[in-house]
């Protein structure tokens, strides 16, 4: 297939979706099914054009200096230039092209059983489909501008299905919460775009990252402001500014558990397939403009410590968690900060990898706790089946608060039996979560940041030394976590009447989680490092063929320069000591003697440490005492006294 065939293409992958939310929002609102059809169809055809230009993709040995371009449109006239906006697949963009439309297809099908009582089952559907549509858009984006656009697009995305349970307080305020905190790393990112353009005239990609004498002119022109960087540099640091908001870094991590309130699915799209992975994908697609000022740039080290910071701060929560599906958000919070923490000291192969598998085994385990929520709330229906019309009306007002939480895991247990084929799902996710070693691909791909910030320290770089202490030590708390998660939630018996009768999810939602699963386990497997004893000659040639494709791109450049790091032992012992060791304690701690009806949860006897981390380190006081509440003291006392005060009276 030519290269101008496979642009077209290009073009095609992101209209599917975006079209099916203009009919759905236009014509078939009023009908459940037609919608929700038209929605799964529509991310299936996406599928299938994006995996039809990907495998081509792959048999491209120059795809790295000659990507696939598709025709440029002229979008707004510049002088004596016009500037274009297009479509483009390099070997990032591809590997985001297998990753996106296939997690986003599974998810559309997995909410048709999860959102099938739902009275607003059609504006679900079209909320979703311009969700995964706006991230196709971005993924295949040749430009800074068009990209942009779809990740605004993502925001609002994120603000309305956040929100989508509107008439439940904590909904809606989780979604205003979201919008707010992002649009402060968007801000940046704006700044950053607009730098870039008055220092190069252009926002294409290819003609900024591609082109040496660019970056080393970025590289060598002092920054703006006397700030003591360059202007690649600061560049560098405004844009990852958006990435902070996006993918939830520290100090702007505060939205993604609160987005919990949205539907299930919807927590899945966001942690796996769409938003906080376009946040990572930015930070890969500039990651030539980091390195062009070398691995001792303070940009590179800002990177870092943010990265590190936020994998241990999300971490330490989330062993202080009940919510089910709240663990699994500090927990992605922490799992970016490892991608995070491994582009700031240069590991850009062992960012996109880890970025990779955690779609896969995360959105394993978003869908099933939500099987499992939605079995729990069966049960409890169930259980209280004289209440059913209750039942029935607390359901349809959703500003009713029931006293039965389905979330909580101390609500939970026993339901390995009531559940098999979502405990075994949530079994190989949890497992790939931990790093369990060898068999599943969250070891891989930790295992390789962990080597690569092994092989900094050897090197004497400070940063890497950080990174490998600090992710060391949030694997281990990973670890535990997992294993306490996966005890309280299924092991032992029912601590409730809903859980005792609690029962399996249809397939429309099993199905999408064994699908997972296998990727979750054997994704791994495609980047297995050559030098690996054992393993690596088993898969000859095939061994790192991921990295090497990864970096087939960057490798053009002269600025790129990623060191090969052959096998040690130390970080593999490492990875083996933390991930064994953290699920062997949560085993000694919750799977030997299961918890009990009315037994405290054994972390709650750490007493002052324990509501430290439970509040989240007392982040949301924080902030409402130091922003909100000011804020809000202002906009207050302008009404009062200028609009009601002094406008009002002079009408």
């Amino acid at each position: 297939m030519t290269k101008e065939l496979l642009g077209t293409l290009t073009w095609l992958a992101p209209l599917p979706p975006l079209i099916s939310f203009a009919v759905i929002a236009l014509f078939t609102n009023r009908h459940r099914q037609t919608s929700a059809t038209i929605a799964v169809l529509a991310m299936a055809a996406s599928l299938v054009l994006s995996f039809i230009v990907l495998f081509n993709a792959l048999g491209m040995p120059d795809l790295g200096s000659a990507p696939i371009r598709g025709l440029p449109y002229r979008l707004l006239p510049t002088g004596d230039t016009t500037f274009d906006i297009g479509v483009a697949v390099d070997p990032l963009g591809a590997t985001f092209l297998f990753m996106v439309p296939l997690t986003c297809t599974l998810i559309f099908i997995y909410s048709i059983g999860y959102m099938a009582s739902d009275p607003l089952y059609a504006r679900f559907f079209a909320f979703l489909s311009l969700f995964g549509g706006s991230m196709m858009g971005l993924v295949v984006s040749d430009n800074l501008l068009m990209l942009f656009v779809f990740w605004e697009l993502m925001g609002f995305c994120s603000y309305a299905l956040i929100g989508f349970f509107y008439r439940k307080p904590s909904a809606y305020k989780a979604a205003v919460k979201a919008f707010m905190t992002t649009r402060v790393g968007d801000v940046l990112m704006l700044l950053g775009i607009v730098y870039l353009y008055s220092q190069t005239g252009t926002l294409n990609f290819f003609n900024i990252l591609h082109d040496e004498k660019v970056l080393a002119t970025l590289a060598g022109t002092p920054a703006v402001l006397g700030l003591g960087i360059s202007a690649a540099g600061l560049i560098a640091l405004l844009i990852f500014g958006g990435t902070v908001g996006k993918s939830a870094q520290f100090p702007l991590h505060v939205w993604l558990p609160d987005a919990m309130e949205g539907p299930t699915p919807v927590s899945a799209m966001i942690h796996a397939a769409t938003m906080v992975s376009a946040g990572i994908f930015v930070l890969l697609r500039f990651f030539p403009l980091l390195q062009a000022g070398g691995h001792d740039n303070p940009a590179f080290i800002v990177v870092g410590l943010i990265g590190a910071i936020t994998a241990f701060l999300g971490a330490t929560i989330a062993a202080a968690q009940y919510d089910i599906k709240r663990v699994l958000a500090f927990s992605t919070i922490s799992q970016l900060g490892y991608m995070v923490a491994a582009v700031g000291i240069g590991a850009y192969a062992a960012a996109l990898f880890h970025l990779l598998a955690h779609a896969f085994f995360k959105s394993t385990l978003f869908l099933g706790s939500g099987s499992v929520i939605h079995g729990v709330e069966h049960g409890h229906e169930h259980a209280h089946s004289h209440d059913h019309a209750e039942a029935h009306e607390h359901a349809a007002d959703e500003t009713a608060q029931p006293a039965f939480d389905p979330q909580d895991m101390r609500n939970m247990g026993g339901l390995r039996r009531r559940m098999p084929i979502t405990f075994l799902a949530f079994l190989a996710g949890g497992l790939a979560l931990a790093g369990f070693p060898f068999i599943t691909a969250g070891f891989w791909s930790k295992d390789e940041i962990l080597a690569d910030a092994f092989n900094g320290l050897a090197q004497g770089r400070w940063i890497a030394g950080l990174v490998f202490v600090v992710l060391a030590l949030s694997a281990l708390l990973t670890a535990f976590y997992t294993g306490r998660q996966i005890c309280m939630t299924f092991l032992g018996e029912p601590r409730s009447e809903a859980a005792a009768h609690a029962s399996e999810s249809v397939p429309t939602m099993t199905f999408p989680l064994v699908v997972l699963a296998v990727f979750a386990v054997f994704f791994g497997f495609i980047s297995v490092p050559p030098d690996f004893p054992v393993i690596g000659p088993l898969f000859g040639s095939a061994a790192g063929w991921l990295k090497n494709f990864a970096t087939a791109q960057l490798a053009e450049l002269q600025a790129f320069h990623e060191e090969i790091v052959h096998f040690n032992a130390v970080p593999l012992l490492t990875s083996l000591v933390v991930s064994l060791g953290g699920l062997g304690l949560g085993w000694l701690v919750y799977g030997r003697k299961p918890l009990r009806v009315g037994q405290t949860d054994p972390v709650e006897k750490l007493g002052g440490l324990f509501r430290f981390l439970h509040r989240r380190w007392y982040f949301d006081e924080l902030y409402r005492a130091a922003f909100v509440n000011p804020l809000q003291a202002i906009a207050d006392n302008y009404t009062r006294i200028v609009d009601k005060g002094i406008i009002d009276w002079f009408l």
